[in-house]
């Protein structure tokens, strides 16, 4: 296995008024975000491992054992909501069997099929290296902040009650990093990893820049749209991809006329 697809899919659809983990959320015209994500995925990895909660996984699993390419898809479990870096490592018995892993937060249906391609052309197998997309934004909610070097220095986050620049690089929801040593300098980052300040969680995105620490290469691929970097976090959000989904099959309906 070269590409892992590694999709952290724990939160519930609560906020976006269904009963249903946000994975299954309907975009409408037969779509929901996985079905999208699924496609865009399965088009540059050899196999996808999602991470449920406990109370999605069925939900999941019945979608999925229904779908032509189940055979390219697993879930894994997180038992407790602690964080998006334990839910990414709660799948490492899968993509620990691959080159490296493509990282897609289950919200992110907007991340275009060319940047993935792109991200994982850019990684190329290479050992002890992450790319990391990223987008330049109004007023980032995360920013990254890099070194006259090109390596990556600091994540600041807005959750945390970081100040982020206006205009500064904001990710995608988008990551691929080297499987080999990835584990164990993760566990070298949680024996000395500070938890976040407002949420107490120790947190994924500063991560990236311990590995940078550590020699890692960090290579930035900057993308144009910063429709990329939204995802579905409120019904707002919800409401714009529907209509996206909408437009794209009104589209397609006058082509086949």
């Amino acid at each position: 296995m070269k590409i892992c697809a590694v999709v952290p899919a724990a939160g519930r659809g609560t906020r976006l008024g269904i009963e249903a983990p946000k994975l299954l959320a309907p975009l409408g015209e037969g779509e929901t975000i996985w079905t999208v994500l699924r496609q865009k995925l399965l088009s540059v990895a050899d196999h996808i491992n999602v991470i449920v909660s406990p109370q999605g996984e069925r939900m999941v699993r019945d979608v999925v054992e229904r779908e032509d390419s189940r055979a390219r898809v697993s879930l894994s479990i997180q038992p407790e909501p602690v964080g998006m870096g334990d839910a990414i490592f709660r799948g490492y018995p899968v993509w620990s069997r691959a080159a490296a892993i493509l990282i897609v937060w289950g919200d992110q249906v907007f991340v275009s099929a060319e940047t993935l391609a792109r991200a994982c052309a850019v990684h190329n197998g290479f050992a002890r290296t992450v790319v990391l997309p990223v987008v330049s934004l109004p007023q980032p909610y995360v920013e990254y902040v890099f070194a006259d070097d090109g390596r990556l220095a600091a994540v600041r986050q807005s959750r945390e009650g970081d100040v982020c620049t206006p205009d500064g690089y904001g990710d995608i929801g988008t990551f691929v990093l080297s499987v080999p040593g990835l584990h164990s300098a993760w566990i070298k980052y949680l024996a000395q990893a500070p938890a976040g300040t407002l949420t107490g969680e120790t947190n994924f995105l500063p991560f990236l820049p311990y590995l940078s620490s550590l020699g890692w290469a960090v290579k930035r691929l900057v993308t144009a749209d910063p429709r990329e970097a939204r995802g579905v976090n409120t019904p707002d959000d919800l409401a714009f991809f529907k209509s996206i989904v909408a437009r794209e099959h009104q589209l397609k309906s006058k082509g086949t006329r």
